[in-house]
């Protein structure tokens, strides 16, 4: 768990990067319809989160900074004995005075009064770029002497690119039950016939072993769907000459796990199968031994995008000087994506790669990120041997940046083609 002493400790730096006589307003993410009256589980704003912990929706939390002194003010909802009769129950103001580390905490129906005096004789004003334009109007209506707007999100984005211990743990909890819940799937694979089947099989996994929800729609894809890259239909018959590509990770206290495994259906790869995980698999062992601080992402993608592309011309996917297809970006066809993405709050998290003067930002102690090198081929691709058509294959690790290297955090979910067929016999 993350202590109020952490989130206190981001509150203070996030406020001392603002300017004087400025305020930052912030607020809970909104319940999303589904339709008519019901509504999808709640899920809390990442930045809101990041800096309060506060798990409940009708909040905000506000700076204002006057003469270098920086105020913070917390808005919750108010207890509501028959509201919270149909809806759960609330934190209300006397508790959240006792547990959040603020100046001050109000009731949600004084926000506008408060933000209305707050935002008085101000110069600046941050808030979220990407906020519902309602929120915005609200905002805007009070601050007619503000010139100067600045976007709160990029600000805390920048903070979560380095993880806390706090952090690092609750991922390596959501890493291990991903692995017990591919592991599972390996096992359950054979006897199984529809994709959905094992998306069941996995989030039961999740769910059984204390994961709030899926960290993002489960992919399992069997056989040409895997070249599909965001396939998420999951309904189709498991081919058992076919390979699957599951790409699921769960979300812990907020804490998302992102991992993909490529398994046989039958229990045992074939050769052509096993000739394209292999590549695969070595090209991302090589970009995982290349990551230490200093390292761009840049230098990781032109390796494994060279590496793929050698290993294509070496399988007769591809033909020609392996330079002049990188040239052409031949190899895309079959490697369209990135080799990885930050993670932490968001499965793909909200951090920049680029500093304020459009800069790559290199690799650092504390960031993590996937490593996810494919290669997809379709079943109508007649340019390229049968024997490989409708293969799609990623193997994605979740790995840690540390002071001299790295630490591969999701190393125990099984890889190697003797263990998954092991796990599957």
């Amino acid at each position: 768990m993350i202590h109020e002493d952490e989130y206190k400790q981001r509150r203070d730096t996030f406020a001392q990067s603002l300017k004087n006589d400025s305020v930052a307003v912030l607020f809970s993410a909104e319940p999303k319809t589904r339709s008519n009256d019901t509504e999808y589980p709640y899920r809390q704003d990442s930045n809101f989160y990041y800096l309060t912990g506060f798990t409940e929706d009708k909040a905000a939390l506000i700076f204002v900074k006057k003469s270098k002194k920086t105020k913070t003010y917390l808005f919750v909802y108010k207890k509501d004995p028959v509201e919270e009769l149909w809806n759960g129950k609330r934190l209300g103001l006397q508790r959240a005075k006792e547990l959040f580390s603020v100046d001050d905490v109000f009731e949600q129906s004084e926000l506008t009064a408060k933000l209305k005096s707050f935002l008085e004789h101000k110069k600046r004003l941050y808030y979220d770029f990407k906020l519902d334009y309602s929120k915005v109007k609200i905002l805007k209506r009070y601050a007619k002497g503000i010139d100067l707007f600045e976007n709160a999100a990029s600000m805390i984005e920048s903070m979560r690119l380095i993880k806390s211990d706090a952090e690092i743990a609750l991922i390596k909890e959501a890493l291990r039950i991903t692995k017990k819940a591919h592991h599972h799937a390996m096992k359950r694979a054979k006897i199984l016939h529809y994709e959905y089947e094992l998306q069941a099989v996995i989030e039961y996994v999740f769910r059984k072993n204390g994961a709030q929800s899926d960290a993002y729609t489960s992919i399992v894809a069997s056989g040409n769907n895997a070249n599909t890259l965001h396939y998420i239909d999951n309904d189709a018959l498991l081919e058992k000459e076919s390979l699957i590509l599951i790409d699921a990770g769960c979300e812990y206290n907020y804490y998302a796990s992102d991992i993909t495994r490529t398994i046989p259906a039958s229990g045992k790869f074939s050769d052509a199968q096993k000739e394209l995980y292999r590549l695969v698999l070595d090209v991302q062992k090589s970009i995982i031994s290349m990551i230490k601080p200093g390292v761009k992402r840049s230098s990781l993608q032109q390796k494994a995008e060279k590496m793929l592309c050698r290993g294509l011309v070496d399988l007769g996917i591809l033909h020609g000087k392996v330079k002049k297809l990188l040239k052409k970006k031949a190899h895309k066809k079959y490697f369209p994506h990135g080799i990885g993405h930050w993670m932490g709050i968001d499965v793909h998290d909200q951090c920049p790669y680029k500093d304020k003067k459009g800069s790559e930002i290199p690799l650092q102690k504390g960031m993590v990120l996937t490593i996810e090198p494919g290669i997809y081929i379709d079943e109508d691709d007649s340019s390229v041997e049968e024997r490989f058509r409708g293969i799609g294959i990623r193997i994605e690790e979740n790995i840690l940046v540390t002071e001299k290297g790295y630490e591969n955090l999701s190393k125990k979910i099984k890889k190697e083609i003797k263990d998954i067929e092991s796990l599957a016999s």
